[in-house]
């Protein structure tokens, strides 16, 4: 198996027992917040350890599009935000890529993009480096 498929494999096993991979405590003290606010927070957990499927809940996101042999999972958040956000997984070219995405709903959900982008770089940089260790 190669460096590709393995990180494949850990995409597939992203969430509650394996973590996020990288700066765990700030995805814990997200869903705590999430559940100040009423919302799920990380209860949900996932559905199965090792498989995926569109509607399958991964801790605070919902699987919109799982194809492991295509390498691409699109993922939507579902706590409390000021928008709507995804976070996508995919093979291209033979290398793997992360986006998250993020759609501002008015002043408050800019203000809220730009008060988090610094964890978000620092994050996601972490999150994609021990996915392809």
């Amino acid at each position: 198996m190669d460096n590709l498929e393995k990180s494949i494999d850990k995409i597939w096993q992203i969430g509650r027992k394996n973590g996020w991979y990288y700066g765990n405590w700030l995805w814990r003290l997200r869903g705590f917040i999430d559940k100040i606010f009423g919302e799920v927070g990380l209860r949900r957990g996932r559905t199965h350890l090792y498989h995926l499927s569109s509607g399958d809940a991964i801790d605070l996101w919902r699987v919109l599009y799982a194809n492991k042999e295509e390498g691409r999972l699109l993922l939507f958040a579902e706590m409390k935000l000021p928008g709507e956000a995804w976070l996508e997984f995919k093979v291209k070219d033979n290398e793997l890529l992360q986006t998250a995405t993020f759609r501002p709903k008015g002043l408050t959900g800019r203000l809220y993009w730009y008060a988090v982008l610094p964890f978000h770089d620092f994050i996601f940089k972490g999150m994609i480096n021990e996915i392809t260790k």
